[in-house]
């Protein structure tokens, strides 16, 4: 059953109740002060199970959870809009080539907080909007793209767990990440000196001051690049950027001061004192995640840098008092993720019951697990270069399917065509600049600096699908597993008790989760996120025999598990 939820007028909330395979009910109107009292009574009656269809669970589930209601299942409009007008699975749909409507326009993103991605939702045009459709209206509109989509039960796995997903991300932001202020200024002492009252921390004044004397520049601001350049160029050093790895190229006793100021500026700017006094209250850190925010379906952030926690200030994460985190991550979720994409046996076998890398060089493909890494990294992210481009080939021919399928997803992308996920997930097409490069290469009067952009740009594009693929599966694996654990968890909460008294998720980063559970739950915490990564894998991949191991760890703070 389903239950639609919008509003009807000023202060008013209508639910519209869709029973299986039947038409839309009358719509019961209510106060928006009695919404949590209905869902509330819809969620304890026997056997009832509503999945509620909103606009936007970002919109609607935060009050539900402030007024101590929580639901079971959902479904976005908003995030399902986005992957249905996109998807190649249901490309031939009504919802697919109807004009843009508001449904196509989500909240700009701040695109620091994409985990360093440069693909966000947010970068494409969106289609001119229009009026929109009604949630009812919309809903309908999507049911009949999925039933009439390529592949409708992939596609209904997939809005099922983004919105999933979104229930997870507005409960995580409720409850918080447990986090001691106290900890986190010892941490930040240790490495920065004292908190200062105004300025640079004491090591890293004490840093600025080194610097000026090995680079005989009494004035220079580290903060600065163009200063700190120009410095190191009068010290006679061939250097174009700041970079840190262009600078650990050079020799000179100013490098590793160098070098060393700059790591405590960015923990400094981005995690220090400030940012603790903004983002961290009442014993806990609540960032604003963003499911669906980079295209992939990696999820993004909107301030307090969560999915960039740095390892120095994690020992601030520190479980209650009779608490335990249990903290656990996928090992080598890409690479078994293509595994099964591809459906390789070989690096299936590889894979089994042990660290795929090992697996690797067992095979004799390589001979180091560092060079098998390199190599798999090198085939899911287009390195033709070094150590990568050398191992390839033997990759290659170990592992012929899983190579082919992200090689011909490069191809693709370099043509300038989409590639989809596992469960229906497409890549944007490139954008005006790129048609318009091949456009300028291709004609009769073609220079060559337009040749090689047209070709540069082909294959940076190329080296996007390449990893689309396999990094937009691994996000739909690591939704699945979230909300199956998320059941789990359920059913190990105290009965008719706020989810927060008993285990919860309270941190998501790709292909890492942390549980906050009473000490006595922690083991069976632990066997659940094991359980469920296997689950995932199931619902993905079936009966593939790919292995997707997850390690969890039961500890007092996050800095212990790593």
């Amino acid at each position: 059953m389903h239950i639609v939820l919008e509003h009807s007028r000023r202060g008013a909330v209508a639910a519209t109740r869709i029973e299986d395979a039947g038409e839309p009910g009358e719509p019961l109107t209510m106060p928006v002060g009695e919404l949590a009292a209905f869902v509330s009574a819809e969620e304890s009656a026997p056997g009832a199970r509503p999945r509620w269809v909103w606009s936007d669970t970002r919109s609607w589930y935060p009050p539900l959870l402030a007024s101590g209601v929580t639901v079971e299942r959902c479904h976005d409009l908003t995030l399902g809009h986005a992957i249905l007008r996109a998807s190649t699975l249901s490309a031939a749909t009504a919802l697919a080539k109807a004009a843009g409507s508001a449904w196509d326009h989500r909240p700009a993103l701040d695109e620091s907080e994409s985990d360093g991605e440069h693909t966000t939702l947010f970068e494409f045009e969106p289609p001119p909007a229009s009026d929109p459709p009604s949630a009812l209206t919309e809903f309908a509109l999507q049911q009949d793209a999925v039933a009439a989509s390529a592949e409708p039960a992939r596609l209904r796995l997939l809005l099922a767990a983004e919105s999933a997903g979104a229930l997870i991300a507005a409960e995580m932001q409720y409850a918080g990440l447990p986090y001691s202020v106290e900890r986190h200024d010892e941490l930040l002492t240790a490495v920065l000196g004292p908190r200062p009252r105004y300025g640079r921390p004491e090591i890293m004044e004490q840093l600025t001051t080194q610097l000026r004397e090995l680079l005989n520049a009494p004035s220079l601001n580290p903060d600065s690049p163009p200063e700190v350049l120009k410095a190191l160029q009068r010290a006679g050093l061939m250097v174009t950027s700041t970079r840190s790895w262009e600078l650990r190229e050079l020799e000179h006793p100013a490098i590793a001061p160098l070098l060393r100021y700059k790591k405590l500026s960015r923990l400094h700017s981005a995690n220090g004192w400030a940012w603790l006094d903004t983002w961290v209250a009442d014993g806990r850190f609540r960032p604003d995640y963003i499911p669906g925010g980079v295209v992939t379906g990696r999820w993004a952030t909107r301030g307090g840098g969560a999915l960039q926690l740095p390892k120095e200030v994690r020992g601030a994460v520190v479980a209650d008092p009779g608490w335990k985190l249990v903290v656990a991550d996928a090992a080598q979720l890409e690479p078994r993720i293509l595994t099964g994409l591809a459906a390789d046996t070989a690096m299936a076998a590889a894979g089994r019951g042990r660290d795929l890398y090992a697996g690797i060089v067992a095979t004799g493909a390589v001979a180091e697990r560092a060079q098998a890494k390199v190599a798999m990294l090198g085939a899911m992210y287009g390195a033709t270069t070094g150590d990568s481009g050398r191992l390839m080939p033997r990759l290659a021919r170990a592992f012929p399917r899983a190579v082919r399928l992200v090689e011909d997803a490069a191809r693709t992308g370099e043509n300038g065509g989409i590639v989809t996920s596992r469960l229906g997930r497409s890549s944007p097409p490139p954008g005006r600049s790129w048609h318009s490069a091949q456009e300028a290469a291709s004609g009769a009067e073609s220079t060559p600096a337009e040749e090689r952009r047209a070709r540069t740009q082909a294959r940076d594009w190329g080296r996007f699908t390449r990893n689309f693929v396999v990094q937009a599966s691994a996000a739909e694996w690591a939704l699945c597993w979230m909300a199956e654990l998320r059941n789990r968890l359920a059913a190990l909460a105290p009965p008719g008790a706020p989810f927060t008294a008993g285990p919860h998720l309270v941190y998501f980063l790709h292909d890492e989760v942390i549980v906050h559970t009473p000490t006595e739950r922690a083991h069976a915490v632990a066997e659940a996120v094991t359980a469920s990564a296997a689950s995932a894998g199931r619902l993905l991949f079936g009966e593939f025999p790919v292995d997707f191991p997850v390690t969890a760890a039961i500890v007092d703070s996050y800095g212990e598990a790593k």
